[in-house]
């Protein structure tokens, strides 16, 4: 019988191969694209599983009152938690990478190769308790080594990019940077962190060197013992199992309120598991990844599969007309309702399975383009590693079975004697859902049309929106650490500043740090000398700059003056100057630019405002534009240039050999800032893409359906066709008759797509502090698109048919 079944079942699709040619392509693109996104699903989800300890693990962070939170913390809290409360077994502090930051290098002792040295951007300082708390499996020494001072555990990239093939543990690794230069042992080797961990870090240096104050370099802000030093690390907690985080949580904060009566920060404690995608949607608190984005994939992702489900349906209603008379036979001979069903049922099985190997097929080709798209390293074994090959295969065993019972029903409900006697009229009373199936699949490819369009838009309007400065052909040459001396080190900063000045191709220059990156530091407490009640607690945002900051830039001033050489030299503490933008002159009360100049700010002792720059943007359009205040001070460390266009590949080797003579040993790395601009907005180029391409996935699907469908309503009316051409009517009024049922669908579904799809839209553009206002016309351009794209598909067998000799079209049984 089974083999009767599969017999039959073969036979059929063979019959129509354009019909099962275009249900397997169609599901062959939906389940791609669904196994592609759930691998990236699979992968968000899976980041920190791995780690042993992770029920028992919590990260402290900080809560202000206006609901933000942010978790770089003081280093001395963890102590204090710790000797206050039994309920907290153990701590772990790993420091920001931007504060240790800086220059690794290593000299062979015992030869003379040079010596090798590296920018280091993913190392941190840690405590020994790291490897207790994180599952980083050791290959070589001990990670409780970190409890002494000076030493370093290091990854194996690391250590063969050091060391090449020689044995890393007792090596001396030195790490220049704000704390100086300062000598490390390797005392242990660890495997690489794998993808799927919130910290990528290199190298780990022990955070017990920043005991000694000696090792500060006069950074006392990083001392390990002050609760009101520098933030700087993030820290970690192990509790015992039995214990109510929530409770604990409580009486951290009534310690908390009895320490520092003042403030009105709370503290959180947040499950490691929920570091990376957060407990739910509405979830406050800072993670790594973006639970919103990993929903709206799977939502893509189910909708386009539905979409090839849907043609299945579809094309299997419209051809259940050429099965009825089938059906009817077999009641007849004996087959019961079961039989049948299990036939009808089994061919839809066996269409998606076709459907599932060419996906698999589509996926293995498309597999390491898709990894360099989003970023990852997928692959198929990612669902080994989750619960999602369950969710997986059930999605696509229910969808196989889903898609064939409708069929599997609707024709074994057939009554023999009305099939066998002609009397089929009834059988085409699927139609409705058809029609409702269509107007789905179109509702859903406009919705995502449209949101490329805003997308798209957005995304234009932030590139190319007036900054207020000027970024073309900025770059930044990173500044040395490695030096003889500190005075040494001094005269060759400037002297290859001096020297980089002096080229024909550099027409300005600065030694301030640039937009794109984050400001300097962060205070509050600044205020006029008469503040009014709340004015203490502003924040606002301190940039240190050099007086060549605003003309290299490109920033103008809205009123006064720019800083002088003279008081960059002395720097703010003594000059006692600043700048403003008018973001800050309108948060401390000034009514307008002109009001701020030569008044005085109090911050611990007064300064005066010598002048009020115009806003600009320095970090991306989704935020409002801060209150900044510019300190002075000539920088030694990192030179903007802002260079003329041509010849670049000549000017950077240039650029190059004046670094390396002037700092031998150190690393040329520089960045061109528009570049790294653009950067903050990774995250909209991505979903772009991603609409785009879903979009276009989801609109050609439809379309094949489509196209099946015209195809099997021509068939359905060959004979009227024929009838009308031979009674005068012509080409354009018989492919008129057959798309406008169609079309009236699309414009069904136009109407239901476009408040919806505005309304998602309108949402997604709240996260943009400046942002583009939607217009009729991004709707009015998808809909169109979809009309286009729609007549193009339907016409084709319009057309084709409308042109079929009369005498053939007559003959058709």
């Amino acid at each position: 019988m089974l083999y009767n079944y599969l017999t039959i079942a073969f036979r059929n699709l063979w019959k129509n191969k354009v019909f099962t040619g275009i249900n397997v392509a169609g599901l062959a693109l939906g389940i791609a694209a669904f196994v592609l996104i759930l691998e990236y699903v699979g992968f968000e989800r899976s980041t920190n599983e791995f780690h042993r300890n992770l029920p028992t693990l919590y990260r402290l962070l900080f809560q202000t009152k206006e609901g933000n939170t942010y978790e770089i913390v003081s280093p001395a809290i963890a102590t204090a938690v710790k000797q206050q409360f039994g309920e907290v077994s153990d701590f772990c502090r790993v420091s920001a990478n931007s504060p240790v930051q800086g220059i690794v290098s290593y000299q062979d002792p015992q030869s003379n190769a040079p010596l090798r040295s590296f920018r280091e951007s993913n190392i941190a300082m840690a405590d020994s308790s790291f490897f207790d708390f994180f599952s980083f499996p050791l290959v070589a020494g001990s990670g409780a080594s970190l409890r002494q001072p000076n030493t370093v555990a290091i990854s194996e990239s690391a250590a063969r990019k050091y060391f090449g093939q020689d044995k890393a543990i007792g090596k001396l690794l030195t790490l220049n940077n704000n704390f100086g230069k300062t000598p490390y042992t390797v005392t242990a080797v660890y495997q690489d962190m794998p993808a799927n961990s919130d910290l990528q870090l290199d190298m780990l240096f022990s955070l017990k060197t920043f005991a000694n104050p000696a090792n500060l370099n006069g950074n006392g802000w990083a001392a390990l013992d002050r609760l009101d030093a520098g933030t700087y690390v993030q820290t970690f907690f192990r509790v015992e199992n039995s214990v109510d985080a929530a409770a604990l949580e409580e009486k951290i904060n009534d310690f908390k309120k009895q320490v520092d009566p003042r403030s009105d920060e709370q503290i959180r404690l947040q499950p490691l598991a929920n570091m990376h995608l957060g407990a739910s949607l509405n979830d406050p608190y800072t993670t790594y990844g973006n639970l919103k984005f990993v929903y709206l994939l799977t939502g893509i992702a189910i909708l386009i599969l539905v979409i090839a489900w849907f043609n299945y349906v579809n094309l299997s209603t419209a051809g259940s007309l050429k099965r009825a008379k089938e059906v009817g036979v077999r009641k007849v001979v004996g087959a019961n309702k079961e039989q049948l069903i299990g036939q009808f049922l089994g061919e839809s099985v066996l269409l998606n399975l076709l459907g599932f190997g060419l996906a698999l097929f589509l996926v293995n080709t498309c597999q390491k383009s898709f990894n360099v798209f989003v970023g990852k390293p997928l692959s198929l074994a990612v669902f080994g590693e989750t619960n999602l090959w369950i969710i997986g295969v059930g999605l696509l065993l229910i969808g196989s079975l889903a898609s064939g019972a409708y069929t599997a029903f609707a024709l074994t409900s057939y009554q023999p004697t009305h099939v066998l006697k002609g009397m089929n009229g009834k059988v085409g009373k699927g139609a409705w859902l058809r029609q409702s199936l269509v107007v789905f699949q179109f509702s859903i490819s406009l919705v995502l049309i449209i949101a490329t369009v805003v997308l798209y838009r957005q995304l234009q309007y932030i590139q190319n929106k007036d900054l207020g400065m000027n970024l073309e052909q900025l770059l930044v040459i990173q500044g040395p650490a490695i030096g003889p001396d500190e005075k040494t080190f001094d005269q060759q900063k400037t002297a290859f500043r001096q020297q980089v000045s002096q080229l024909a191709y550099v027409k300005d220059y600065s030694s301030s740090a640039g937009p794109g990156s984050y400001y300097a530091f962060t205070a509050n407490g600044i205020t006029r000398p008469t503040p009014r009640a709340g004015d203490e607690k502003k924040g606002y945002a301190m940039m240190i700059v050099d007086d060549r900051y605003l003309a290299t830039y490109g920033i103008k001033l809205a009123a006064g003056t720019n800083f002088t050489p003279a008081m960059c030299e002395l720097a703010w503490e003594k000059s006692a100057k600043v700048l403003i933008n008018e973001t800050a002159a309108k948060q401390l009360g000034f009514s307008n630019a002109q009001e701020a100049v030569g008044k005085k700010i109090n911050w611990g002792q007064p300064y005066e405002v010598v002048g009020v720059v115009n806003d600009y943007h320095h970090l991306s359009l989704r935020q409002a534009i801060d209150p900044i205040i510019f300190l002075p001070r000539t920088e030694n460390g990192d030179l903007t240039v802002r260079l003329t266009a041509n010849n670049m590949q000549t000017k950077m080797a240039e650029l190059e050999r004046l670094f390396k003579t002037s700092y031998p040993g150190n690393p040329f790395d520089y960045y061109f800032v528009d570049e790294r601009y653009d950067r903050q907005y990774e995250a909209e180029k991505r979903y772009s893409s991603i609409f785009t391409t879903a979009s276009c996935l989801a609109i050609f699907i439809a379309c094949l359906g489509l196209f099946g469908l015209a195809m099997f309503t021509a068939e359905q009316r060959t004979k009227e066709i024929g009838v009308r051409k031979v009674l005068g009517a012509s080409i354009a009024s018989i492919v008129t008759l057959l798309s406008k049922d169609f079309l009236k669908l699309v414009f069904i579904a136009i109407i239901i797509a476009t408040p919806i799809a505005a309304y998602a839209t309108h949402q997604w553009l709240q996260n943009f502090a400046y942002k583009i206002d939607l217009s009729w016309w991004m709707f009015a351009l998808a809909g169109l698109l979809a009309v286009v794209v729609a007549l193009i598909t339907i016409s084709f067998q319009s057309i084709r048919a409308a042109m079929l000799n009369p005498v053939k079209s007559l003959r058709a049984e």
